[in-house]
């Protein structure tokens, strides 16, 4: 079964996931069932950059194009 990953590029490494979770005290890569998950875990963050960035708390939010979703 197909999982599917965000990743972000960055200047070092190109094109990576850097989004994890702790499990059994390990942090590991995320990863989605589908598409549509990936879909809307990518629009959850990006909704809570501009609330952050509303709130004063960060000063800027990322720029879109440098998120991708892909299948692995």
């Amino acid at each position: 079964m197909s999982k599917f990953e965000v990743q972000e590029y960055t200047l070092c490494d190109g094109w990576t996931n850097n989004w994890s979770h702790e499990q059994d005290g390990q942090y590991i890569p995320t990863q989605f069932d589908s598409v549509e998950d990936a879909e809307s875990a990518l629009r959850e963050f990006f909704y809570d950059e501009r609330e952050a960035l509303a709130d004063g708390l960060i000063e800027d939010v990322p720029d879109e194009d440098q998120f991708r979703i892909v299948e692995v």
